[in-house]
């Protein structure tokens, strides 16, 4: 039996890496990539700009108050995609096993392979051969778990690299902040240090009991990732995932303000299943059924993304190129396919903090009363 080897790798910064390889003027400025106006959000921001406080999720105004002389960007997906579906073929043609658990993150599982090659040997060619052909600055952390490589991946940022030997998995997590551990966000965090838990050894000799009696179930996972302890497996990647939902009406219709009411609602359910289940699509098809019972689809690839605004423009714009009979319809549908891993707030420059507030609060509705509930201008 192999002893595990997993390597994680990351992107540094990496819009903000594809806007200065891009633009090479960029490289010894701050950088901000994020929405426009007063009420923008930071998405991203370069390594520069971090020394002055500013972080993903940080309204841009506030940014620009720690930093006057940053530079704001509003991002490109399109070209971020780009960047993204070559880095995974490269990783494609060399890795024995990947997972794709982000737009710029990866998880490869290398055990047995030390028997051949070496993992941390292998490890250091690929990042060599990322650099040399896509030209971005890239991370990784070595370890017996997932957990405990991506957290090595940050302590090595930027364009670091570090192993963690099998057994120094709890001393390298020892001194760490809690806020470094996956999966403890702002919340928590809080409600930690007011327990006197600022560090992870501190977090990992909290009795269990005690910690689930506070957090939940959650309060297991954090001992067991404080101890580091994941036996979480490397979940092969697969991009051609798909979900899809429609409606066949009872009565056919042409009501051409009914049909977009409905396409919208389809997104908006399948636009919260993709953040819920921490997912992005980067193709929509609509598809429509005439009284005749003739069916049309178009679909359209469209960089990564899970924000319902975005979906509902595409959707609209693809109905308007199929609806072209002017007779009446027995059915709708829409599908999001070629799903990958990721986090809806990769699309923060897209957004303003009142949109990405709003959805993240018609969401958590959702997961109480059911995906039924929409909006108001939505009935």
């Amino acid at each position: 039996m192999y002893e595990r080897a997993i390597l994680h790798l990351d992107m540094d910064a990496f819009f903000a890496s594809v806007e200065c390889l891009r633009n090479s003027s960029l490289n010894e400025k701050p950088l901000i990539i994020g929405g426009s106006g007063n009420r923008g959000v930071v998405a991203s921001c370069n390594y520069i700009a971090r020394k002055f406080g500013i972080h993903a999720g940080m309204p841009v105004r506030m940014a620009l108050q720690r930093c006057p002389d940053a530079v704001v960007l509003k991002g490109d997906m399109d070209t971020y995609s780009r960047y993204s579906k070559t880095i995974t073929e490269i990783i494609e043609s060399e890795a024995p096993e990947f997972e794709k658990s982000s737009i710029d993150e990866f998880y490869l599982d290398l055990t047995g392979m030390d028997k051949h090659i070496g993992c941390w040997k292998w490890g250091n060619e690929l990042k060599n051969k990322l650099v040399h052909e896509v030209g971005l600055p890239i991370s990784f952390g070595l370890s017996i778990n997932k957990l405990v490589s991506k957290v090595g991946t940050g302590e090595a940022k930027p364009d670091g690299k570090i192993q963690i030997p099998q057994g120094n998995e709890k001393s390298f997590l020892a001194p760490l902040p809690v806020r470094k551990m996956p999966g403890i966000g702002n919340v928590q965090n809080r409600k930690l240090s007011m327990m006197g838990v600022r560090t992870i050894q501190t977090l990992s000799e909290i009795p269990p009991k005690l910690l689930q009696r506070e957090f939940g179930k959650t309060g297991i996972s954090f001992w067991k990732k404080a101890n580091g302890i994941d036996n979480s497996p490397v979940i092969p990647y697969r991009e051609k995932k798909s979900i899809s939902t429609e409606q066949t009406f009872q009565i056919d219709t042409i009501d051409v303000t009914r049909l977009k009411s409905i396409i919208s609602k389809m997104v908006s359910k399948l636009g919260f299943e993709l953040r819920n289940s921490q997912r992005l699509t980067s193709c929509i098809t609509v598809k429509i059924r005439y009284t005749d019972f003739n069916t049309y689809t178009l679909q359209k690839k469209i960089p990564y993304t899970a924000n319902d605004k975005t979906l509902k423009n595409f959707a609209y714009q693809l109905f308007e190129k199929l609806y072209q009979r002017r007779q009446l319809i027995r059915l709708v549908g829409v599908k999001l396919s070629y799903l990958v891993n990721g986090n809806y707030q990769i699309n923060l420059f897209d957004d303003t903090l009142k949109e990405i507030r709003l959805m993240e609060q018609m969401d958590k509705i959702k997961k109480r009363f059911g995906t039924k509930v929409t909006r108001g201008g939505l009935l």
